[in-house]
């Protein structure tokens, strides 16, 4: 390559670097510094053509070289033309991609349901001030939520310290820093506190401010059920947490000597019953069922809590042994791995996210047509693969034997029944939902998030919280780069302008090179 096209390319580079100075001021960086640097650079790269090709000045006036140069500084013009396009459009339309693992800048389907729920707008203020340090996560936390419904959601941020008045209306303690959700105007305004700062605690607090009363969920204790706090591992202390943060009252009920369940259950939760229930308990069970009760039964492996009628009169009969399905799992077949679903709305989010759940140590479940109680209905809600099996005697092998039980079987089932015309009714529907398996509710196990959504989905449904159908914001692993203004603005000024400016000065050259080789 001779001297004189090395200096076409310099001058062409030196054009495209002096013609971009303008939109290096004005649009990527507004540096003067970086400006002039350009500029400045661009006259020496034209200043060195001048000198490699000064002998062929004479031929400018040639039809042919005049019209190479003003086609070279077209294409120049209109390239910056259209990157300049390119930068305004992304601009003003802000697209965004969320390339994270875990979705950290992406609504959960929850938070997007519990927006689109809301009656009456809320507002959200943030007692922070500009210095704190989660400052600029909460406002891109409020940003994303008021873009995805911009008349229901608003923020605002107040410093503490500046309006006292504010934290004395809210009760806010002197230093503490937190959110408060409100609604309404005046006498009507209600409102909600929050100390996390996160997308899961804010969109539960958002479902309780928009809750009309509290739903209380009775945990029946008394024949050996797992404890619901203490036990580390083995405790449902995450579970009950979970429920208080979608704004359910967990409590406690002792059947023994009662002659009806409490007015005031939503619903009746039996976790993990170990010892026997006697027949008066199973008739205070049977007569709240029958009045529009709703229940949710976790079945327990090597334990029979003499609850087999009831559950039959609602479609169900649990199973002895325990399921075994080497289909996912042949280390262990007892350990469940499931992604079969049935045509049921408390598993549709799980589907639509490709969520699995896993049971530990599940019994099957035979739903039954014929001894059911009138207008009992009974489904299918999460399945095994087709080659499962109920293995009678697990401690002794872990293969199919003959006489065992085996085909896809049921893990997770719903009823319903009609009790419209119940004297006395509670609600005009009792439902019931099975769990082969209570290990799920365990601490030890609560992080999976498919067990998490499908329990708590099924409490959504049983208590007929339709707006709690779904998938809730996992437990997202932060990984976020600090940046500050500074170092900002150097990548914009890299990517929109130093980058894209280097590829078209590399196409520029190569087809100079060919064309004067």
């Amino acid at each position: 390559m001779n001297k004189a096209t090395v200096g076409k390319i310099l001058g062409a580079l030196g054009l495209l670097l002096l013609l971009s100075s303008p939109f290096t001021l004005f649009i990527t960086s507004g540096s003067l510094v970086l400006t002039a640097a350009k500029a400045g650079g661009g006259l020496v790269l034209l200043g060195l053509y001048a000198a490699t090709n000064f002998q062929q000045f004479g031929q400018f006036a040639s039809r042919r070289s005049s019209l190479f140069a003003a086609s070279t500084a077209a294409q120049v013009l209109v390239a910056l033309a259209v990157l300049g396009g390119l930068n305004y459009l992304a601009f003003k339309t802000n697209p965004t991609w969320d390339f994270t693992r875990e979705k950290l800048f992406t609504l959960a389907p929850q938070t997007r349901t519990t927006l689109a729920g809301l009656q009456e707008p809320v507002r959200a203020i943030a007692f922070l001030p500009p210095h704190h340090p989660s400052y600029d996560a909460l406002q891109e936390l409020f940003a994303r939520y008021h873009a995805e419904a911009p008349g229901k959601f608003a923020y605002t941020f107040q410093d503490p310290v500046r309006h006292p008045e504010l934290a004395a209306r809210y009760q806010l303690n002197p230093g503490q820093t937190l959110v408060v959700l409100t609604r309404g105007e005046g006498a009507q305004e209600a409102h909600t506190p929050l100390l996390a700062i996160s997308e899961q605690d804010l969109t539960n607090a958002l479902l309780k401010l928009n809750a009309v009363g509290s739903q209380k969920v009775y945990f029946v204790v008394g024949h050996g059920e797992w404890s619901l706090e203490g036990n580390a591992g083995a405790s449902l202390t995450g579970f009950l947490k979970q429920l208080i943060r979608e704004g359910y009252t967990p409590a406690v009920l002792n059947l023994a000597g009662l002659e009806e369940v409490p007015k005031d259950a939503a619903l009746v939760l039996i976790a993990g019953a170990r010892a026997p229930y006697t027949p008066p308990e199973e008739d205070v069970l049977r007569k709240y069922l029958a009045v529009g009760g709703r229940m949710l039964y976790f079945a327990e492996f090597k334990a029979e809590p003499r609850l087999n009628a009831l559950l039959e009169e609602y479609g169900v009969e649990v199973d002895k042994g325990v399921v075994a399905d080497p289909q996912f799992n042949a280390g262990n077949p007892y350990a469940l791995l499931s992604t079969f679903y049935g045509e049921h709305e408390m598993t549709a989010p799980l589907q639509a996210q490709q969520l699995n759940t896993g049971l530990p140590t599940a019994r099957g479940l035979t739903l039954l047509r014929h001894g059911l109680a009138p207008g009992v209905k009974v489904e299918a809600v999460v399945l095994t693969s087709p080659f499962a099996w109920i293995e009678s005697t697990p401690e002794a092998d872990a293969t199919l034997s003959d006489g065992e039980k085996s085909g896809q079987m049921t893990l997770v089932s719903a009823s319903t029944r009609d009790t419209r015309a119940a004297p006395g009714k509670r609600f005009d529907e009792a439902r019931v939902v099975v769990m082969g398996d209570s290990e799920l509710l365990l601490d030890s196990n609560w992080g999976h998030e498919g067990n998490r959504n499908l329990v708590m989905n099924a409490v959504g449904w049983a208590a007929h919280q339709v707006e709690r159908i779904t998938v809730r914001p996992p437990d997202r692993e932060v990984s976020t780069l600090e940046l500050d203004p500074d170092m900002l603005d150097k990548l914009r000024f890299v990517s929109t302008d130093v980058l894209p400016l280097s590829l078209m000065g590399l196409g520029l050259a190569i087809w100079l090179s060919r064309r004067n080789a």
